[in-house]
Formats: C-alpha cells, structure tokens, sequence
C-alpha cells in the first residue's frame, strides 16, 4: 500500500486533509497533486472510521479492526468492477495507508439511506435489492468462492469451507461446528456468483429514480443465496433491536428472495462471532439444527427474530 502524508491547510485547524500526488496508488484519477479534505468530525462504526469533506464532496473512510488493508483493496476494486456491470456507485478518489492506517477517499453521491421503518418502505428496499442482484448475480466463467471479485490466487475452497473460513478460531470447538459443516455442504451444488456481501438497507442511497449502492467491503463470490441471507437477517435484526415485537417482523415480504436454512444459521452465527466474547455461546446446537432443518422461509425467519429479541434482551450489542 502507499502512503499519504496528511496536513491541515490554513484557515482548517482540525483537518486533516490528504495531499496526494504521482506515486501514490490513485483509482480514477483526476485529483493528483490535488489536496483532498479537509474532514470533518469522525464517525464511529464497528470496523470503519468515516468522515465527510468540509465541502461535501468526498468522504473518507478508514477501515479497522478486520483484516483493513484487505477489506480496503477489495472495496476500491470491486466498486469499479460494479459500475461495469451498471450499478451506480461511488467513484474511488485515492487509497492508500497512513498512521490512521489503509484508507479510501470517495467521491460522494445524493440519495438517503434506504427505510424500513413501514411495511411499505420494506417493500422498496426489498424491490432495490431485487433489482441490484439481478446485475450482480452472474456467473463468469472461471470463478471461485471466496473474497473479493478477483481471481484467486489458490486453489479453489467449497462454498460451504469459505463460509466456515470467516470464523474465528475459537468457533471451531463449538458443539455447533461439526453439524453446521455438515448442514452447509448442499450450497456446494449452488453456482458461484459475484456477491456485494452487505446489501443491508443504509447501503442503498435513493435519490428519486436513483439508487446508488455503496459499502463493498464485504464482496465476494458465491452463492447468490449469502446476499439474499444477509437481507433477510439484517432485516429481520434491525426491526427487532429497533423495538418491534418480533410476531410485527414482516417475514412474509421476505418469501419471495431464495432461502437456506443452514445459510441462516451461519449468518446468525457470524454476527454472535463478531460480538463479546461470550455471545456465540448463547446460541445451541439444537439452534443450529432447528434452523438448518427448516424448509420453509416464513417459518425460519420467525424463529429467527424470536431468537435476536432473546440475545437482545440478555444484552447482545447489536
């Protein structure tokens, strides 16, 4: 990665602002020699730092806490590789690392993040998704699971074994590991598509007819039916930490988008992994069966939001 020395003009005692020239890894191009910034105040998520221009025009984001220089890289690639394939994003302006560590600086596009706060906002989004994975979820030739769009660089894992590569190290003496391993094999037989990864509803900006789609930190290829299980879990997530009974979920707009039930645990697994310590042991290995068995969508995403209003009220962060 590059370096990029950052400097406070005059006049913006905060900064900072990123002077970036020739050398220095720019995607797009069109700013070297340019000054980028100076950033206003910063903007605290889980595994992001974002700041927005003083001029509104940019937005600078730093990745931390997993694996930032690679979630970094992907982003910056595949979100050119996205606007190929029709979907509007933001452009790249520059990338690179500093002491703050591997940051991007994007141009920033209109629209407001994507509701779900009513039944029929619900149905938006669920349109939106719909219409971005109709572009996304191809199948090129020669692609493999795992992260990113690129090529791999090894030979190619199973769907079902780059799933279960996302874990962390302790998950794998779980009671849970060796069934979840099992009940995920059948997405083996799935094509390989390319991924966004994290098609939640805040990385949907609406502008009137437009839809600009950001956060492509998390792209991958495989299975269509990960993208589909991300919507449909962080759907049903958010309403339930935002207060609604989990029975109010609106799980019948969800039986339209393709399903698995193993997936659904894995997903329900993963965001427990990433939370404290001694959350992933509040989920049993008769959970993981019960999900992994159920055929029908409606019934699991029902049991799901039963079971986040449980973890939330033994105080799961979100």
């Amino acid at each position: 990665m590059n370096e990029a020395t950052p400097c406070t003009p005059a006049g913006f005692g905060d900064g900072p602002c990123f002077s970036i020239g020739a050398g220095h890894g720019l995607l797009n191009g069109g700013v070297e020699g340019k000054k980028l910034g100076p950033f206003g105040p910063t903007a605290l998520k889980p595994y992001s730092r974002t700041r927005f221009a003083v001029d509104g025009n940019a937005l600078l984001k730093v990745y931390v806490d997993i694996d930032p220089e690679g979630r970094c890289l992907r982003e910056a690639a595949t979100v050119q590789q996205a606007a190929l394939l029709g979907i509007r994003v933001p452009s790249v302006l520059a990338t690179g690392t500093s002491e703050a560590g591997s940051w991007t600086v994007f141009r920033t596009v209109p629209g407001t993040p994507c509701s779900i706060g009513t039944r029929e906002a619900t149905k938006k989004y669920i349109i939106h998704v719909s219409e971005v994975s109709g572009r996304l979820h191809k199948t090129p030739a020669g692609t493999t699971p795992g992260s990113g769009w690129d090529a791999r660089r090894s030979g190619p894992a199973p769907p079902h074994r780059f799933l279960l590569e996302q874990f962390s190290p302790r998950c794998r003496l779980m009671p849970w590991w060796e069934a979840l391993d099992t009940a995920l094999r059948p997405i083996d037989a799935h094509p390989v598509v390319r991924l966004h990864g994290d098609l939640k509803p805040e990385h949907f900006l609406v502008d009137g007819e437009r839809v600009h789609v950001v956060g492509w930190e998390a792209s991958a290829c495989g299975p269509a039916v990960l993208d589909y299980t991300d919507v449909a879990f962080h759907l049903v997530r958010d309403l339930v930490y935002e207060g609604v009974p989990p029975g109010d979920v609106p799980v019948d707009l969800l039986t339209g988008l393709p399903f698995s039930g193993p997936a659904l645990a894995w997903r329900l697994l993963l965001w427990l992994d990433r939370r404290r310590v001694q959350d992933i042991d509040r989920v049993t290995l008769h959970d993981v069966h019960r999900f992994a068995a159920e055929q029908h969508a409606a019934a699991a995403h029902r049991t799901l939001a039963q079971t986040i209003a449980r973890l939330r009220a033994t105080g799961v962060p979100r």
